[in-house]
């Protein structure tokens, strides 16, 4: 399983265990990944996060992982206000899965729920419980069919990742952003799609991609560079400088910023790509 990030202490949930613990919803407190600067996404979110967010590709090991870019220094989410609240109308299922998330036990294709028994939203006295005798509560079921949901629809990006790969169509993304004060960013290990690869593709491997739906994925994803400015007018804003007029961030070019910086197919699934700040789904 990929990095679990702000999951600081990741527990199998047990019925024993847990009889007693409720759980304090705390939909618009998001303080948990404020030191998060990348988040992964599931291909059937590029729609909507490709509106706010830079969407590019990075290696963790082995695999190739699309992820939103929310920070351009480490251990920073540029999206996540001084109290908590993001600074965005979609927040990715990554983030509004959380405290739960789904983890392998080793045998092939089994998988167990687990908590952060360092969420503070956990406790014993007041919100909804996880269990109703030995049974799961309502709310803990509606968690795991989200859990469910976001693996299958990981699994579908798997796939898609790998399509990219043997098409040899990802390449190196180099961008960097020159601060005014001398702080300079250097994006470095990222991809994008190669969009002079892309057009030059045979028709067969083309037409794979547009029945898929993963061609819609792909220019969803060359749309989002344009938000790389984004990033660097709230990186200005919360370094205190005025705004930057940004320049362009594409691969193997350099973004630049001036003044105070130099520059699918179910519901289940609509589920995980649609939701508004609280994290519901959308009317």
């Amino acid at each position: 399983m990929a990095d679990l990030l702000f999951y600081e202490k990741p527990a199998a949930l047990n019925k024993t265990t847990h009889a007693q613990t409720r759980i304090r919803k705390q939909e618009t407190n998001f303080s948990f990944a404020a030191g998060t600067n990348s988040v992964i996404l599931a291909g059937v979110e590029f729609t909507e996060a490709a509106k706010e967010y830079p969407i590019v590709f990075a290696r963790t090991g082995q695999q190739i992982v699309p992820v939103a870019l929310l920070g351009l220094r480490n251990d920073e989410n540029l999206y996540i206000s001084a109290d908590g609240q993001w600074a965005s109308r979609y927040i990715p299922a990554f983030v509004r899965r959380y405290p739960f998330v789904l983890a392998e036990t080793g045998a092939a294709g089994q998988r167990v729920v687990c908590i952060d028994e360092a969420y503070s939203g956990f406790n014993e006295n007041d919100g909804e419980a996880l269990f109703e005798g030995e049974e799961p509560s309502a709310y803990l079921k509606q968690a795991m069919d989200f859990l469910e949901e976001y693996q299958k629809q990981y699994v579908r990006t798997e796939t898609f990742i790998k399509r990219l790969d043997a098409n040899d169509l990802l390449m190196t993304l180099n961008a960097r952003v020159d601060m005014v004060a001398g702080d300079h960013f250097a994006l470095s290990g990222l991809m994008v799609v190669d969009e002079k690869k892309l057009l030059e593709m045979p028709d067969s491997a083309a037409l794979e991609l547009f029945r898929t739906g993963e061609l819609a994925w792909i220019y969803c994803h060359l749309m989002s560079l344009g938000n790389m400015s984004r990033l660097v007018d709230k990186l200005a804003k919360r370094t205190g400088g005025a705004q930057p007029a940004a320049g362009e961030s594409e691969a193997n070019e350099s973004a630049t910023a001036d003044d105070s910086a130099a520059a699918d197919d179910s519901a289940a699934a609509d589920d995980i790509a649609t939701a508004d700040k609280s994290g519901k789904k959308k009317k």
